[in-house]
């Protein structure tokens, strides 16, 4: 039996990683990873890696014509809120402008095509959400997103989109930060952490997503799926929890509300997600928040970083 080629985007990222692992030695696949710059994922045997800016048209034609995957998981994307807020043209760039160089790279092969989008596409007020609820995003990051969502929707191929929120988890390289670790090394560190009270969100654990989207992927998934945590909590909830499994001082964290912040973006109040629909199809079955603080302990020992 052929194997499924998978190639992913953004292999650098949390998701992208997770999902290195998780496919790097299945038997029914043959994996492409793709980021900018050089391969940051520790383990470099299992897996094909490619360097692929998805700005450069050429050159995501190019490494799509060479690998010619059955499925893209398409992974990579700017997704700090304020940033994309303060610079539109780059948010455009990386968040849109990147979907249409993937769709225009693969007309010839026609891939199973599944896209990684948000709950920011929702405006937070008639939280949770399935995936029949009308999109109304609030910000230029949520508004780049649901742009994709409908470049991919619209792209002829076989497609999923796979809707997330506050992913947390630990990467190889300990480049990027989530409001777990956040929490847990500022109040190791003696820092105070202000944390919002009003936001509301199912933390989700990044094993958990990229499991969702291997699912989707062999199944050969189609539609929309909303993939989180069970538990919507608000925030601040979040970083109690982590002091409290640590041991840590919950003195050191302030509780703000969203307006005292005055960000430059907009945020939905309360998303949180209705998870029916991939439990049924894609098998999901999410950890709860404190497990997955768990693994993330258990995984930062290992690793000599605790």
């Amino acid at each position: 039996m052929s194997k499924l080629k998978i190639l992913i985007t953004g292999s650098n990222g949390l998701l992208g990683q997770k999902l290195v692992y998780g496919l790097r030695n299945n038997e029914q696949v043959e994996l492409v990873a793709t980021a900018r710059g050089e391969n940051r994922v520790f383990e470099k045997t299992g897996y094909a890696y490619e360097s692929m800016d998805l700005t450069d048209a050429e050159k995501v034609k190019s490494v799509l014509e060479k690998h010619r995957p059955d499925c893209i998981i398409h992974t990579a994307a700017m997704t700090n809120v304020d940033a994309c807020e303060l610079d539109p043209a780059a948010c455009e760039l990386q968040n849109v402008t990147a979907v249409k160089n993937l769709l225009a790279g693969c007309k010839s092969f026609a891939p199973h095509f599944i896209d990684i989008s948000t709950d920011f596409v929702f405006n937070g007020e008639a939280g949770p959400y399935s995936e029949e609820d009308e999109v109304d995003p609030l910000s230029v990051y949520a508004r780049s997103k649901v742009e994709a969502e409908k470049l991919v929707m619209n792209s002829g191929l076989k497609w999923a989109i796979l809707r997330t929120m506050i992913i947390y988890g630990v990467t190889d390289d300990v480049q990027r930060s989530n409001v777990i670790i956040w929490t847990k090394n500022s109040i190791e560190q003696g820092k105070e952490i202000t944390v919002i009270t009003d936001q509301f969100r199912g933390p989700t654990l990044a094993e958990d997503l990229a499991d969702a989207c291997i699912q989707a992927a062999l199944r050969k998934a189609e539609g929309i799926f909303h993939v989180s945590g069970r538990e919507v909590m608000p925030i601040i909830d979040i970083s109690l929890m982590v002091a409290e499994f640590f041991g840590l001082d919950k003195s050191f964290i302030k509780p703000i509300t969203t307006s005292s912040l005055n960000q430059p973006a907009k945020r939905p109040l309360k998303t949180g997600f209705i998870i029916s629909k991939a439990e049924r199809e894609l098998g999901y079955k999410p950890h709860s928040l404190k497990e997955g603080i768990a693994i993330i302990e258990e995984q930062m020992r290992t690793r000599g970083r605790m």
